[in-house]
C-alpha cells in the first residue's frame, strides 16, 4: 500500500447521478480520504469540477457487456494503490474491478446480489429515496438531509469558452430541452419556442448530438421571426464547455435531466420542469431553483392521479403533466 486513506470511487454512468454523488465525495475528503474517481469519459468532466477529487481515471468501457479483459487490465494496474473502494452503481459489473484489484474494503449497496464482490454492503432501499441521500449513506454518517451538490468551474475556463463562442457572462439563457429517458420527461418543443420568443435575452440550446434536431425544431421558428435569437449548440460543445456555459448563464430552463442537476450544483437560477418523474426523488438541490410539477399543484384540475408514472412515454397518451405547463408560467417562474 502506497499510503493510507487512498480511496477509489467507481462512478455512475449518468451525468445527473454523477452530480448527486458530490456530497458523498465531500464527506470522504473531509475525513482525510484521498479520492481517485474511475468514470466513463462522458461523465469524467463532472468529477474534474469537484475540488475534493485528486485524480480522475477515464474508464475505456462501453455500454453493455462485461469487457472482462479491460477490467482485468485496469485492476492489475491499480493493485496495491487503494485501501477502500466505493462502488456507486448497483450493477454486478461495476463491482468487478475493485474485486479484481484486491482492494481490501469494497463498499456499496447489495445491488445485483454482489455478496462475494463487496466486503461492506448496504441493503437496497425499499422505495425510491432522494438520490443524494442514497449515495451519501455510503459514507456511514448521518445528517444526509443537509447535503447539497456543488460544482466549481474556474474563471479562466469560463472566459475561454465565452470568448470562443462570442458570448457574454449573464447575457443569455440556457435551454436544455432533452431528456435521455424519453418523451414523457420532455416539455414540448413548441412550448420552448414560445418561451424563447418571449425572453428579452438570447437563448443558447445545449444537449447531445442526439438532441440537435430537437433543438433545431425549437430554434427555427424563433429565429425566423427574431434573427439570431437562438443559438443551437447541441452536439457542438464538449461537456466541460457546456458546464462553463451553464455557469455563466443568466438562467437555465430544463427538463429533469443531467444538465438540470449541473445548473443546481453551479448555483445558477433555474426552472426545472417535471413530467413523468418526481422532484421528491431527483430534485434540483438549489435555493435558486424553481420546480414546476403539476402533480403537487392544488389549483390544477383535474388532479394528475397518474403522476409520477416513471414511464418513457405517457401510458394514457395525453402527457398532460407537461403539455399543460405553459410558456407563460415558466416565464413567471424565471422572473
Amino acid at each position: 500500500m502506497t499510503s493510507l486513506n487512498n480511496s477509489l470511487i467507481i462512478a455512475p454512468q449518468w451525468i445527473g447521478d454523477a452530480v448527486m454523488t458530490e456530497p458523498l465525495l465531500r464527506r470522504l475528503h473531509a475525513r482525510g480520504e484521498r479520492l481517485t474517481v474511475g468514470a466513463l469519459p462522458w461523465v469524467a468532466p463532472v468529477y474534474r469540477a469537484m475540488p475534493q477529487v485528486a485524480e480522475v481515471i477515464d474508464f475505456p468501457f462501453a455500454h453493455g457487456g462485461l469487457q472482462w479483459a479491460a477490467r482485468r487490465s485496469i485492476a492489475a494496474s491499480i493493485r496495491g494503490q487503494f485501501d477502500k473502494a466505493y462502488v456507486l452503481p448497483n450493477s454486478l459489473k461495476s463491482a468487478l474491478l475493485p474485486f479484481l484489484a484486491r482492494i481490501p474494503q469494497r463498499i456499496g449497496y447489495l445491488g445485483e446480489t454482489r455478496i462475494g464482490l463487496l466486503t461492506h454492503r448496504l441493503k437496497n432501499p425499499a422505495n425510491k429515496p432522494p438520490m443524494v441521500a442514497f449515495y451519501s449513506a455510503l459514507s456511514g454518517e448521518g445528517g444526509l438531509e443537509a447535503d447539497r451538490p456543488e460544482l466549481t468551474i474556474g474563471a479562466a475556463e469560463i472566459a475561454s469558452t465565452l470568448n470562443q463562442l462570442g458570448l457574454k457572462r449573464d447575457g443569455y439563457v440556457v435551454f436544455a430541452p432533452g431528456a435521455e429517458f424519453g418523451p414523457a420527461k420532455r416539455w414540448p418543443a413548441a412550448h420552448f419556442s414560445e418561451l424563447a420568443a418571449k425572453l428579452a435575452l438570447p437563448v443558447v440550446l445545449l444537449g447531445s448530438s442526439k438532441e440537435a434536431a430537437l433543438c433545431d425544431e425549437i430554434a427555427a421558428p424563433v429565429n425566423a421571426a427574431q434573427a439570431g435569437k437562438c443559438l443551437n449548440l447541441a452536439g457542438k460543445t464538449s461537456l466541460p464547455q457546456a458546464l462553463a456555459l451553464i455557469a455563466a448563464s443568466h438562467a437555465t430552463v430544463s427538463n429533469d435531466s443531467g444538465l438540470m442537476h449541473v445548473a443546481a450544483a453551479l448555483g445558477v437560477p433555474q426552472v426545472a420542469i417535471f413530467g413523468s418523474s418526481s422532484p421528491l426523488h431527483t430534485p434540483p438541490l438549489s435555493a435558486k431553483a424553481a420546480v414546476l410539477w403539476l402533480k403537487n399543484d392544488p389549483a390544477y384540475q383535474p388532479p394528475l392521479d397518474c403522476a409520477p408514472c416513471f414511464q418513457r412515454d405517457c401510458p394514457l397518451g395525453h402527457t398532460r403533466c407537461l403539455n399543460d405547463i405553459t410558456a407563460e408560467r415558466v416565464l413567471q417562474a424565471l422572473a
